[in-house]
């Protein structure tokens, strides 16, 4: 039995001991009177899921980049104090979706190839 319960411990020990380390989410204050808070979030395999700023109140602001669990960009967002502003791009394999918001709507579409080629507008 105390040979069973020592096995146990060593499998333990190694699988703790090999295990990967898991990235945490990372908050820094920054801009230049330190009104904002730079964000850097992971996806479960420590590749980073999003990068962006949130205000002091805690509304996404700026720039926000996102990626899929491999790397790769997916969406370039923009918010001004909570608010969906300007251009935004989701890139979905060969194509590219800009979607333009006004007052946090919907206002205009455009799809293109990465080419260039514009394929719908609306």
């Amino acid at each position: 039995m105390k040979n069973i319960l020592t096995l146990f411990a060593l499998i333990a020990a190694i699988g703790i001991g090999t295990a990967q380390e898991v990235k945490k989410n990372k908050y820094v204050l920054t801009g230049l009177d330190g009104n904002v808070i730079e964000a850097t979030l992971y996806h479960d395999n420590g590749v980073v899921a999003q990068t962006g700023f949130y205000t002091l109140d805690n509304k996404l602001q700026g720039e926000w980049i996102s990626y899929d669990t491999n790397g790769n960009k997916t969406a370039i967002a923009k918010y001004d104090n909570g608010r969906k502003v300007g251009s935004w791009m989701f890139f979905q394999g060969e194509t590219i979706k800009e979607v333009t918001y006004m007052n946090s709507k919907i206002a205009k579409v455009n799809t293109f190839k990465k080419d260039n080629t514009q394929i719908v507008s609306n």
